[in-house]
């Protein structure tokens, strides 16, 4: 095969211009391009490998995360409890800093809570779902903040909701480029070591020389077993003694990151196991008292009270067995409190009705109802859950704290967004103290009524002051996908 005639002229013409030059320039020249080339392929190897890691463990951590967002949040969906949804869901933002994002949907996939603060994205809804017979759902978001791992995983197998988490690779590149700086300094430095080095090796035949680039491309492979015997008590001799030395060094902090990655593994699976250990004594703890314990009381009761015993000690019985009646009507109300069926049947204002009608007649109040515009349909579910709870805890403030003889609720729908009205003619309260350093559970209720208006996008507002009453003014925009 006959070769083209510039090209030959061209080698000709370039190794005329290499063997113009010194020996001492072609070592040097030699050395700096093998430095250049182990640095810059040993950070590209490093970087590909670093991220195929962090992605891995960012995609570890996330279904991490997401599994135990959905295993915590089953209880409140079942109690239909959003204020702790939305604490759960904030914790998990809080204290997770790679994740971007935290929403959890309902059976049908309607958005319960979420975490983005200026509204939720709709579009989000549709980019990722998971079956019930999946774990989890991984799906790769490129967003205009950069690539985001969402992640799904059903709650209660599908049967109670889907927990979705968003983390980003934000972090996890800031990680790989501060590395890849630091290995192109290294390689900078080796590189001009090398350069120096290279003079020196000027004087020395090619067999220390050789035997060096075997034991570079070795170490440049992963064998970190490689040294080089000293050629002899110069130059040459003293940069393989820096070679072994650092090959050593490279070799313990090659170790040293395999022990702490198996320390983090180790550490990462006692956490996990002290969680689910936690939940599984908890679970059993519900499990095991309340109901089914008052239960088999009156059960025992009874048979005692059917035994031939004195009269005295059936007396005794029967007292005991209204005890547990009253206490297990009590649990009753308390089911009922935590979610009437009214709610879901027929709807707020009807609840509402039942409500206040209760707790006029329990605590002596006189409680006045009145509802504008609201008799033609029913409001988007979670908005009647929101009022239905905000109401129910000013109602249990104004019996708890307010010393009230009277009060009254307004619902009124006006415009696009409606609207509640909770007043008493109680003993009122200064509002900053008690948000300061008032009393801890009605400080708590407060911040709650406000949580769960803002969840919805809607707005609280309290007015009261000492010995003039208070009043809770709540309202809650109607959107038009709710409606």
């Amino acid at each position: 095969m006959a070769i083209n005639p510039a090209l030959k002229r061209l080698a000709h013409r370039f190794w005329w211009i290499i063997s113009a030059v010194s020996v001492r320039t072609k070592i040097m020249g030699i050395v700096l391009a093998l430095a250049l080339i182990l640095g810059l392929g040993v950070t590209l190897q490093v970087r590909v490998s670093m991220e195929q890691l962090l992605r891995s463990e960012l995609d570890n951590r996330g279904i991490s995360i997401a599994r135990e967002l959905a295993a915590r949040s089953t209880d409140p969906i079942l109690t239909n409890d959003l204020f702790s949804l939305y604490e759960l869901i904030r914790d998990t933002v809080e204290h997770n800093e790679d994740v971007r994002y935290a929403f959890i949907l309902d059976a049908n996939g309607n958005l319960l809570v979420h975490s983005f603060g200026q509204g939720f994205p709709p579009d989000l809804l549709r980019v990722n779902r998971v079956n019930p017979d999946e774990r989890h759902h991984l799906k790769i978001l490129d967003t205009e903040e950069g690539l985001i791992h969402d992640i799904a995983v059903p709650i209660f197998e599908g049967r109670t909701g889907t927990a979705r988490v968003g983390l980003s690779e934000r972090r996890m590149r800031e990680t790989v480029a501060a590395v890849t700086r630091q290995l192109l300094l290294t390689t900078l430095l080796i590189s001009l070591a090398g350069t120096g080095a290279g003079y020196l090796l000027t004087w020395v035949l090619t067999r220390p020389l050789l035997a060096l680039v075997r034991a570079t491309k070795a170490v440049a492979k992963g064998d970190f077993s490689q040294r080089v015997p000293p050629w002899a008590d110069d130059e040459i001799g003293h940069l393989s003694l820096s070679f072994n030395q650092m090959v050593a060094e490279l070799e313990v902090a090659y170790r040293e990151l395999e022990q702490k990655e198996a320390l983090r593994r180790q550490l990462l699976e006692k956490l996990i196991t002290a969680q689910e250990e936690e939940r599984k004594r908890i679970s059993l703890e519900l499990h095991d008292e309340t109901g089914q314990t008052l239960t088999s009381l009156l059960v025992g009761l009874t048979a005692l009270e059917n035994s031939a015993c004195p009269g005295e000690v059936k007396d005794k019985v029967r007292e005991l067995k209204v005890v547990v009646s009253r206490t297990l009507e009590a649990l009753h109300d308390l089911s009922v409190e935590l979610r009437p069926r009214a709610l879901d049947d027929l709807g707020l204002v009807t609840a509402l009705e039942r409500y206040l009608r209760t707790c006029a007649a329990k605590y002596g109040l006189v409680i006045d109802f009145q509802t504008v515009g609201l008799k033609d349909g029913r409001l988007p579910p979670y908005i009647e859950t929101t009022l239905y709870r905000i109401i129910q805890e000013a109602i249990t403030n104004v019996v708890r704290h307010a010393d009230a003889t009277a009060a009254s609720v307004l619902l009124e729908k006006r415009g696009s967004s409606v609207v509640a009205i909770v007043e008493d003619d109680g003993k009122g309260f200064d509002l900053d103290k008690v948000l300061r350093s008032g009393e801890e559970k009605q400080r708590l209720g407060l911040y709650g009524m406000e949580e769960r208006a803002s969840l919805v996008g809607g707005k609280l507002t309290i007015e009261s002051s000492p010995g003039q009453g208070t009043t809770v003014f709540v309202e809650i925009p109607l959107h038009e996908e709710a409606d």
